[in-house]
């Protein structure tokens, strides 16, 4: 029930730096040959951070096929009529982190530096409070600065690093970061006196 309470919040317009409007909107199956130009846009070396082979049209023709907005949200930003950015909420519905969302979130390079990144995790983090989640959490790779430095910003605390803990796509190995934001507000903790 708060899930499609949510949802009839979209589409909505944000505005960013420099006065550019954007679109948001939660992905839907007609996107599946925008959302792979998409990600085709974002540079190889960054791919490699990806935990999914997004370049290849079967996986995305699966996510654009199956939606399920209760377990993986996608939340699109959307510009002159191309996708420019995704933040994803990450649900298990039962489970020890059933409590627990995890966000990510990708801008497609030439729309960075615009406060779209920070504007889409601030959607992502709304959405998961509304829907009664105590945390959220996101993952990295140790050299990703910008993005832990980003999330850092919006209120994230660095909860692990591990060295050389994970592989990207070519097999190296790098640091795994995993950050998260306690989502209970000053009004939930004052009543638990």
């Amino acid at each position: 029930m708060a899930l499609e309470f949510e949802l009839q919040k979209y589409s909505k317009d944000i505005k960013l730096k420099g006065g550019k409007k954007c679109k948001l909107r939660p992905l839907c199956k007609e996107d599946e040959k925008a959302f792979h130009t998409f990600f085709l846009a974002v540079p190889e070396s960054e791919r490699m951070f990806i935990k999914h082979r997004v370049t290849e049209k079967q996986v995305i023709r699966d996510w654009c096929r199956n939606i399920d907005l209760g377990r993986n949200l996608p939340l699109l930003a959307v510009m002159d009529g191309k996708i420019v950015g995704d933040a994803t909420l990450h649900q298990q519905l039962g489970g020890w982190k059933r409590h627990i969302g995890r966000v990510s979130v990708l801008v497609h390079p030439k729309y960075r530096g615009r406060g779209l990144a920070r504007a889409l995790v601030g959607e992502i983090v709304s959405i998961a409070r509304h829907l009664g989640l105590e945390k959220v959490e996101a993952e990295f790779i140790g050299e990703q600065e910008a993005a832990i430095k980003m999330f850092a910003l919006l209120g994230f605390s660095n909860l692990v690093r591990m060295e050389d803990y994970v592989k990207d796509m070519q097999a190296i190995s790098h640091d795994y970061v995993l950050m998260g934001l306690d989502l209970k507000t000053d009004e939930e903790y004052a009543g638990m006196g």
